[in-house]
């Protein structure tokens, strides 16, 4: 599948999505900011929350715990101050695109589908605790964009089941731990395994660690797309900005993750260009221990095993012996197979 111009899957380098998420702080000139962050640190992509505190929360709505600890008090407060007017929300996506960035939204209510869908993102995606949010992911497939699937909290029934509901639309199954910051032995990126067992489409890890090397470990385990959340000063009060890289820091997450990718290569066991000197001068090959003459069935005794590589392979010693010779060959030389009858 393809986001923008990126094609994304095994054997593409990872998809770099810099999550801007609630760091701006519902500050337009912040978001901005974030954009250009983005593209400096080498990001393909950035993704925006769209979201109205008072369609999403109902008056039973709590605060998370890291919510708390972060200093908010109430969910209303907290989400009214981090909401984007959709006019900031498009001019992120005009200036995203002139940058070279994709743009990629999160929606939490199927009332801004077609605003999201006019503001003409490349993407969409549904936060973790919308995996189960049918109406949600039926009108997003309905626009025909790709769509990331963030899977934090989920069991794999429920994993297995909105994989149903999409179906053959395109999508990448985000891995995730919904847990912020998420510890480094939580992370669980062997989850990826038992999620590619359900779905055989590109699968993705949505990072909550602080770690830069997270990233390039999710690579190398298979995941195809990464998410990071990129802030301007992990100091800053709010709450998710300590569990985010700074800009340097996104720049090596990069790095990072290219490099293993590039490591990983391809997936399939075969000499490499580079190999092929080691192969054949430290291999052995079946040699003769004395003069054999030409016409001569070869005797047990007369074989041994020595470098370099090129004749004879050493699997093929028993069947060597006892063969008759086309040719002379001199003591301790490899033999070939043009030098039997």
């Amino acid at each position: 599948m393809r986001i923008g111009e990126r094609r994304i899957g095994p054997g593409h380098p990872p998809y770099v999505i810099a999550e801007l998420g609630v760091n701006h702080d519902g500050d337009r000139d912040r978001a901005l900011h974030l954009v250009n962050a983005a593209r400096a640190a080498g990001a393909d992509a950035i993704k925006v929350q769209w979201f109205e505190a008072d369609r999403l929360l109902s008056r039973a709505a709590r605060l998370a715990r890291y919510q708390e600890i972060s200093g908010a008090s109430d969910p209303f407060d907290l989400l009214r101050g981090l909401e984007l007017d959709p006019g900031v929300i498009a001019e992120i996506v005009e200036q995203s695109v002139a940058a070279g960035l994709a743009t990629i939204a999160t929606l939490f209510s199927v009332d801004h589908v077609d605003a999201a869908v006019r503001c003409g993102f490349d993407a969409f995606k549904t936060a973790s605790p919308d995996v189960v949010n049918r109406p949600l992911i039926d009108a997003l497939v309905a626009t025909g964009r790709p769509l990331l699937v963030s899977t934090g909290a989920a069991t794999l029934a429920e994993v297995e089941a909105v994989t149903g509901w999409l179906g053959a639309h395109d999508h990448v199954l985000m891995h995730c731990v919904s847990a912020y910051p998420t510890p480094d032995d939580m992370a669980c990126l062997a989850g990826r395994a038992a999620m590619c067992r359900i779905n055989r489409n590109a699968l993705g890890y949505s990072d909550h660690t602080m770690a830069q090397d997270t990233g390039a470990l999710a690579v190398a385990g298979g995941a195809c797309v990464l998410e990071k959340h990129l802030t301007l000063d992990r100091t800053a009060p709010g709450p998710d900005h300590a569990m985010s890289l700074d800009p340097d820091g996104f720049a090596r997450y990069v790095r990072l993750a290219h490099r293993a990718h590039r490591m990983l290569g391809a997936p399939t066991k075969a000499p490499l260009a580079i190999e092929l000197d080691v192969r054949e001068v430290s291999r052995q090959s079946v040699t003769s221990r004395c003069e054999l003459p030409a016409g001569h069935v070869i005797a047990p005794g007369e074989l041994t095993l020595k470098r370099p590589g090129g004749g004879i392979e050493p699997s093929r010693l028993a069947e060597t012996v006892g063969r008759r010779l086309a040719r002379p060959v001199a003591a301790n030389t490899p033999l070939r197979d043009e030098d039997l009858a």
